[in-house]
């Protein structure tokens, strides 16, 4: 059975002090300014940036990273964590592999305060895609909730099938796990899976949290993106 193991630390200071093997992937979501309220806006973004540029920098030159990022809107002006990300990467010396759009609505749908949609980016500094599996942009639906700043269970899937069909990754780090979604569907794809989660009741969720997916194997419907694997209403239960 694959392992999982989730530390009750801060994740920046578990990834500074833990380079990642070429075996490793990091597939994680970076805390909003409403987590970290205390940093303030412009600490909150410099932080933000140092934390995406440490999670690029941390995983080895074939290495991938993978964030899952929601925009905000603030005093009227959007806040893109999509570009911030990506000035972390840059900083990193990371390239991005792709970008997908993930519908949080159907489309047409009015959302004040945060898009319908989320961003799911993929970076390297060496591995390079071969453009012949380019799969679709836009995700159509992003799965099931398991808590209220959860990765979306199908958006996971269709993370760890291409972990699995494109890179040599076999061990799933989130540094910012929350209640361990990403953990547990890496889990079903038969992948181990390390969480690091600075709530004690959140950590203690994450070791827990089993997510029953229909279809792991290569043969999963969407890859890395075409429609998205697994179904919106997934087998999610404590273990």
């Amino acid at each position: 059975m694959p392992s999982r193991v989730v530390h009750q630390t801060d994740g920046v200071a578990w990834l500074a002090a833990n380079p990642l093997g070429p075996d490793h992937a990091v597939v994680t979501s970076l805390p909003d300014l409403t987590e970290v309220p205390s940093l303030g806006a412009d600490g909150w973004r410099r932080w933000f940036v140092d934390a995406a540029a440490l999670a690029c920098r941390q995983v080895s030159d074939e290495g991938v990273v993978v964030f899952f990022q929601s925009d905000v809107k603030r005093d009227g002006r959007w806040v893109d964590k999509g570009f911030l990300v990506n000035l972390g990467a840059e900083a990193a010396g990371s390239h991005l592999l792709w970008h997908k759009v993930v519908c949080r609505a159907p489309p047409g749908t009015a959302t004040p305060g945060r898009p319908g949609w989320a961003h799911l980016m993929c970076f390297s500094r060496a591995l390079r895609l071969d453009t012949a599996g380019s799969t679709a942009d836009v995700l159509p639906r992003l799965g099931e909730m398991t808590w209220a700043r959860a990765m979306g269970v199908a958006a996971c899937e269709a993370t760890c099938h291409f972990l699995r069909r494109s890179t040599a990754a076999r061990v799933v780090v989130d540094p910012f796990c929350g209640v361990g979604t990403m953990l547990a569907v890496a889990n079903a794809y038969g992948l181990d899976a390390v969480g690091v989660e600075l709530s004690a009741k959140r950590a203690e969720q994450a070791r827990r949290l089993v997510v029953d997916v229909t279809a792991p194997g290569d043969g999963l419907p969407g890859g890395d993106g075409d429609t998205l694997g697994g179904d919106d209403r997934a087998n999610v239960r404590d273990r």
